[in-house]
């Protein structure tokens, strides 16, 4: 793969293809369509996911209308309620949110979700943007199944701008209204695999689908190439000793969904498979070189050793990355992400921001062969070394990460 080809992947999928939608469909037939010409078997496997069309929406303070757009699957209908901003959700802030609509300056996580329906909250109020830019943009949030856990209610999100004028106002009531069709919809994985000499696999993962704002460039058709350039270099020297499976996740941005149906539908093959390897944003032109290793403590040595031995510099941790790593290790599969962080007022996922301008075909190609001579060393092992046993800290993070668990404060 070169530079040429990789801007063409880039241009190619300059959209926004949200999960569930014809358009994340086109992204995926282009990732197979490429994976073959490559030379690999591949194949898509669908998904259902739950979707939703909000027909209309809206927030009005003291008779004041405010720009919102309302949260998918939350429901539909009309809630009028005292307002209270909560920008903490201990259990002394939740102590007088009885019957009101409270403004929260984080997201609607589980346990926050959770929180907030045992102590009485009518409605709910997010925000996204940031006060100092220049554009109005109003993210379209989602109140997803597992957070939601079947206990519906009513949601909106509006723009930092106007949140901040909002909490200076302090009205006394807020109205929320939401009118939405829920549906039943469809996301697909792509499977491409290069068999090995064993019956043993080592699976690459990326994920492809985007937010609402995004046409995700960084956030993660960057990691898709990295998988197409490795599939690339790894199709040299083939067949190795473990088998490569390639899988381009669908609907990550909504909750890891891809990899979860993946490990789902899979599940007597997991013992099979030795390590995950996983790329979530690579190939920026400012940042640095990440590992978050979700095994155990010795595979973070290792790779530190890796990548100095190459003159490759990067950081290296143990820990639960936020991506679709974690399923597999959660089923016990020793996993591992990859990624370049880029410093602050570099980038911004999960927005306009997420431009293609970010990224450096060149370092795309430089993040993904360090990747590809990682895999190679573990798919042409007599025996991959890392341990298939998750370390009990890093179990403890997975049940935090998995809303198994509250956090410690």
């Amino acid at each position: 793969m070169n530079r040429t080809e990789v801007r063409a992947i880039l241009n190619a999928t300059d959209f926004v293809h949200q999960s569930g939608t014809k358009e994340e469909k086109q992204v995926a037939a282009l990732l197979k369509e490429k994976s073959e010409a490559l030379g690999a078997e591949a194949r898509i496997e669908p998904f259902e996911v739950a979707m939703a069309k909000v027909s209309a929406a809206s927030l009005v303070a003291d008779g004041k209308e405010i720009p919102c757009k309302g949260y998918l699957l939350c429901g539909s209908g009309t809630v009028e309620a005292p307002f209270k901003y909560l920008p903490n959700t201990d259990p002394a802030s939740l102590a007088d949110v009885k019957g009101k609509i409270v403004l929260l300056d984080t997201g609607i996580g589980y346990f926050v979700y959770k929180d907030l329906l045992e102590n009485g909250v009518k409605g709910i109020i997010t925000y996204n943007g940031n006060v100092n830019f220049h554009d109005r943009d109003i993210d379209e949030k989602e109140l997803r199944g597992y957070v939601a856990e079947g206990k519906k209610t009513l949601a909106v999100n509006i723009n930092a701008k106007d949140a901040f004028q909002l909490v200076k106002q302090a009205p006394e009531t807020v109205k929320i209204s939401v009118k939405q069709r829920e549906s039943k919809g469809e996301s697909q994985n792509v499977i491409a695999e290069i068999p090995g000499t064993s019956d043993e696999w080592i699976v690459l993962s990326a994920h492809y689908d985007t937010t609402p704002l995004s046409h995700g460039s960084y956030d993660n058709m960057s990691g898709c190439i990295g998988l197409l350039a490795i599939m690339e270099a790894m199709q040299k020297g083939a067949p190795h000793r473990y088998g490569l499976r390639f899988v381009f996740c669908g609907s990550e941005e909504r909750g890891l969904l891809g990899s979860k149906a993946y490990v789902a539908a899979h599940e007597e093959e997991l013992p099979k498979i030795a390590l995950n390897i996983n790329l979530d944003m690579i190939g920026t032109v400012m940042g640095r070189f990440i590992s978050c290793v979700t095994a155990e403590e010795a595979l973070v040595s290792y790779i530190r050793y890796f990548a100095s031995i190459r003159g490759f510099g990067m950081a290296a941790r143990q820990g639960v990355y936020s991506s679709d790593s974690t399923p597999f290790a959660d089923k016990g599969v020793p996993a591992l992400s990859f990624a370049r962080m880029t410093g602050p007022g570099q980038s911004s996922i999960h927005s306009r921001y997420d431009k293609k301008e970010l990224l450096s075909e060149a370092q795309i190609l430089k993040d993904s062969a360090f990747i590809a001579e990682f895999t190679r060393e573990m798919a042409d092992a007599v025996k991959c070394p890392v341990k298939r046993e998750i370390p009990d800290n890093v179990k403890t993070q997975l049940d935090e990460y998995l809303n198994r668990k509250r956090k410690d404060a």
